[in-house]
């Protein structure tokens, strides 16, 4: 058995730069420094003490991270949207030796090889790469249309989206309507609505409740609608909006619906925030997903898919098969959890320790949803639940944006 100073360096690769590819990133680096994972709230826990060499190398198609829950405030705020995508250079707490990050986007991955072959983005979008690891950590999330997260991959990109997404909406004198009563549509609208109270704000949604796809009391929506109305939020339900008609003149542009009970709406500005998303597991091998793409995981979020050395390769956040609604807190959650029990197989493998692993429990459906001012929530354990102890839990003024940053300390140089 080599010695600590001859082993080579565990290589990790994590796949997805957002919040369950960072959790687990920051969360192992601690660990193989010695330290207790920095999601560890244990008082009582001092860290394993020993050091393990490791090597982890963040691939994501965007050049930095991007608070892809604020996005109902970035399209509204050219400030906010500013502050929500930091260039992973800019961020203090990835710049370590023993942390690398390449922009680009995975094709495909040899789980008996253990070896990634990476396309570039952005600048370096004719680079191929081949990328060999010990461990791998799936986090690449949900492929999603704008607006529920951006088409971009730089952050200058980004904010010449973000600008004119704010200036359509600035200059839409004749209203705005949001097509799409889910989460991503109700949220846009309450942001929208409380930046320009003066604005006429439209919410079309094709069901007769609000987050109809969501496994949520009916409560919820109820209070949902009771609130949106309460914020000056006109709401249109049950109609589908089958043709959208466009006409330019000296004076801007004017947008008329044509909704599938027979009325007509007319707008300066149309968003259309109807979800539609898929996992972004193409590149890995068919055992490894179910029938939609999602991966399969076991308590323990290593891969339950049988694919070879499925046990080095683990999957977090909103690709990951699990129960529960897909949120940001579950995604860091799962990041720390495959970081945890990476780090046990690496501490068994150095200094032959006997492994605990940590294991998911299965979640019930929950929510918080921001609704400009306010804030509406659903826990099993608390019921449900409004006002500004929900949005302060929650959101604070930034769509939570600082609670994110903050309980993965971001900010913090890794020593």
């Amino acid at each position: 058995m080599p010695s600590l100073e001859e082993r080579p360096p565990f290589k990790v690769l994590v796949v997805g730069g957002s919040y369950a590819g960072l959790a687990a990133t920051l969360n192992l680096l601690d660990l193989c420094h010695g330290r207790k994972g920095r999601f560890n709230l244990d008082a009582a826990d001092n860290g394993p003490g020993k050091k393990v060499p490791v090597e982890i190398t963040i691939v994501d198609e965007r050049d930095g991270y991007f608070h892809l829950i604020g996005v109902p405030l970035a399209v509204a705020s050219q400030e906010q949207a500013a502050t929500f995508w930091k260039k992973y250079e800019d961020i203090p707490a990835l710049q370590s030796s023993d942390i690398s990050w390449m922009q680009g986007r995975v094709e495909s991955v040899n789980s008996e090889t253990r070896v990634a072959t990476v396309r570039g983005t952005g600048k370096d979008h004719d680079k191929i790469s081949q990328v060999a690891y010990d461990y791998m950590i799936a986090a690449s999330g949900l492929k999603r249309e704008w607006p529920s997260a951006p088409k971009s991959v730089t952050r200058e990109e980004y904010l010449a989206e973000t600008r004119e997404s704010v200036k359509a909406i600035e200059d839409a004198t004749q209203g705005v309507v949001v097509i799409g009563g889910g989460a991503v549509g109700i949220e846009i609208a309450a942001e929208i609505k409380m930046l320009r109270p003066q604005a006429t704000v439209t919410l079309v949604h094709s069901r007769t409740k609000l987050l109809s796809s969501e496994s949520l009391p009916e409560e919820f929506s109820a209070k949902t609608f009771e609130l949106l109305k309460e914020s000056k939020v006109e709401m249109v339900m049950g109609a589908r909006v089958q043709e959208t008609i466009t006409a330019k003149s000296a004076t801007g542009t004017t947008y008329t619906l044509k909704l599938s009970d027979g009325r007509e709406l007319t707008a300066g500005h149309v968003i259309n925030a109807v979800s539609r998303f898929s996992p972004t597991s193409s590149y890995l091998p068919a055992g490894a997903v179910d029938e939609e793409g999602y991966i399969r995981i076991k308590p323990t979020v290593e891969f339950a898919g049988d694919i070879p050395n499925a046990q080095y390769h683990y999957a977090a956040g909103d690709v990951a098969k699990w129960t529960g609604i897909k949120r940001g807190g579950a995604a860091m959650h799962q990041g720390y959890y495959a970081a945890s029990n990476i780090h046990q197989k690496m501490m068994q493998e150095l200094y032959q320790t006997d492994t605990k692993f940590s294991s998911l429990l299965e979640v019930e459906p929950m929510m918080a949803l921001a609704l400009g001012q306010t804030a509406v929530g659903y826990f099993p354990a608390t019921g449900l639940s409004s006002g500004d102890e929900v949005r302060n839990m929650f959101f604070n003024d930034d769509l939570g944006y600082n609670i994110c940053w903050k309980w993965m300390r971001l900010g913090e140089p890794t020593v």
